[in-house]
């Protein structure tokens, strides 16, 4: 027997053990028939009690390969915003110690480069030679620039989304390019939380190409 049907034979039993209700239709001079439940219904209380059941925050990693790198380091930031420091200027929470875990012999500290780091491990393009990734901006922009996927900004670079945006000790996500010189981001450790914002182009140092 399918999930489905199980829950509404249950569904069935638990109605007819109940007394008549005194305001139930008579066809000629016997109680109607009670309606058969729906299987979807059923089906769709189950489903809203699993997902309530499913920890908060959750972010599946995503396979290389599922959609554009871009599409994948995007998706994957999005979906943090709001998750803060606990409390609030400590560098700290369950979350971000989630974050620290994509960098190797990280600390309790900064964590907007550990912030990129974990995306990027997420979406199955880990930061450094060997998938380390970095807990410093000047260590993370070296590296990219020693292989060849370091951007400086100069008039006509267009980033793409995806790909890492860099200014002076700050990192973050490119989400999209906007009208009129604005580019908006996803951003770790911006007013002690991971936030969306927007910048105007000029105020990047460069991008580092994710692909």
């Amino acid at each position: 027997m399918s999930l489905l049907l199980a829950l509404a034979r249950i569904d069935q039993i638990e109605r007819a053990l109940l007394p008549p209700s005194p305001s139930e239709a008579t066809v000629g001079g016997a109680a109607a028939p009670a309606a058969t439940p729906s299987p979807v219904a059923g089906a769709s209380s189950f489903a809203t009690a699993l997902q309530g059941a499913m920890p908060a925050g959750m972010v599946p990693t995503i396979a290389p390969g599922a959609g554009s790198p871009g599409s994948a380091m995007t998706l994957i930031a999005g979906a943090e915003v709001g998750q803060a420091e606990q409390p609030p200027g400590s560098n700290d929470s369950a979350r971000i110690a989630q974050y620290r875990t994509a960098t190797a012999g990280s600390g309790v500290g900064p964590w907007c480069a550990y912030f990129v780091s974990w995306v990027s491990r997420q979406a199955g393009m880990p930061l450094g030679d060997h998938g380390e990734g970095f807990g410093s901006v000047d260590q993370l922009y070296a590296w990219a620039q020693h292989n060849g996927r370091a951007v400086p900004n100069a008039p006509g670079v267009v980033p793409r989304p995806g790909e890492l945006i860099v200014w002076d000790e700050h990192i973050g996500i490119v989400e999209q390019v906007l009208p009129g010189g604005k580019i908006q981001t996803l951003e770790g450790n911006s007013s002690d939380k991971v936030s969306r914002n927007v910048h105007d182009f000029a105020d990047a140092l460069g991008y580092v190409r994710m692909s």
